[in-house]
């Protein structure tokens, strides 16, 4: 691993406290970075994700679908906790906890955005993260290509639907075309230029093209990460530093679906007899969230400065730390698998 994904919390993290005091310094400069919008979309965090997901969807290599069949029981766990529990369980404790436990502290409007922000994260499951994460557990690499791959297929058709149906259970307005129009900008485009270059590099067939192509752009997709996350949290540095409690409030029910949708996972992973390599991954891809997604959505349906957009940045807050402590458990109990 590089010095990048080596140190990716400490990298968040200056990222985070940067993007807070910058934020606070230089209010007019991030209400001017606000302004630049076509059709609900800020066309910097647009391009910014872009810059991310990119080199993302180049990575995936459709060819290795055509595998599915030699090892299905790990995509099958995969598909089940990603589009069948995973964005109902987040509905359902968004719910729980600001209509119920926290309802005498978050007024009714801000905690509705709340459960917004968290069912976006719930229906957007990792595709970019997760080789990090499949490399750190010493997964099956070419499985995991073959989940993402499967994944991204899904997500197309499924992540508005799913996405419009909780909002609509949870009471809110969707904006059917703002909705669509996310999928097709931050997944659809980028998935068919991704497989467009893919196809152009890859005539060889030895994927060295390809590597060489990644290579260049790793130091630009860097880029595009730490500054998404210093320009998010320089939108909200007024309401963290103003509500620092919201960013607790937020996060616990954001820990107990991860670390409980990962137990449920690693359990039924466990029971199924699945070997570590292909666990692991499996595990860690319905466990992590598709942040980039999520927040230029939540940006999207409900503006940069709403609740909805914080509770995705606080997802992006909680999710490598997490995500590392998870990585730790699953290499400590690897001989737990066959």
């Amino acid at each position: 691993m590089g010095l990048f994904e080596r140190y990716l919390s400490v990298w968040v993290g200056l990222a985070i406290i940067a993007g807070i005091a910058l934020g606070s310094f230089f209010p007019k400069a991030f209400a001017v970075i606000a302004t630049f919008e076509y059709a609900h979309v800020n066309l910097v965090i647009a391009a910014l994700i872009w810059l991310m997901i990119y080199p993302m969807m180049v990575q995936i290599d459709f060819s290795s679908i055509k595998d599915v069949g030699k090892k299905p029981k790990g995509l099958a766990l995969t598909l089940v906790v990603n589009w069948l529990i995973k964005p109902f369980t987040m509905a359902l404790l968004g719910w729980l906890f600001f209509k119920g436990v926290f309802a005498d502290w978050v007024d009714p409007q801000t905690a509705t955005e709340y459960i917004a922000g968290m069912i976006l994260l719930g229906v957007a499951p990792c595709t970019a993260m997760v080789f990090v994460w499949s490399q750190l557990t010493k997964g099956d690499a070419n499985y995991t290509l073959v989940q993402v791959s499967i994944n991204d297929i899904i997500m197309i058709f499924a992540f508005a639907p799913i996405a419009g149906l909780l909002l609509g259970v949870t009471d809110i307005t969707v904006p059917w075309d703002t909705l669509l129009l996310s999928v097709v900008l931050y997944v659809l485009i980028p998935l068919l230029a991704g497989a467009f270059t893919r196809k152009k590099l890859d005539r060889a067939g030895d994927h060295s093209q390809v590597n060489s192509f990644l290579a260049t752009l790793k130091p630009w997709s860097m880029i595009g990460l730490i500054a998404t996350v210093t320009l998010l949290f320089g939108f909200q540095s007024e309401t963290i530093l103003a509500k620092p409690e919201a960013i607790v409030l937020i996060a616990i029910p954001l820990l107990i679906q991860t670390y409980g949708i990962f137990a449920i996972a690693y359990f039924v992973a466990k029971r199924m007899k699945l070997p570590h390599n292909v666990a692991a991954p499996a595990c860690m891809i319905g466990t992590s969230n598709f942040f980039e997604l999520a927040v230029a959505v939540a940006i999207s349906l409900f503006g940069l400065h709403s609740g909805a957009a914080l509770a995705t940045v606080v997802g992006v807050l909680v999710e490598v730390p997490v995500m590392l402590s998870l990585v730790w458990f699953a290499n400590r109990t690897r001989h737990w698998f066959a």
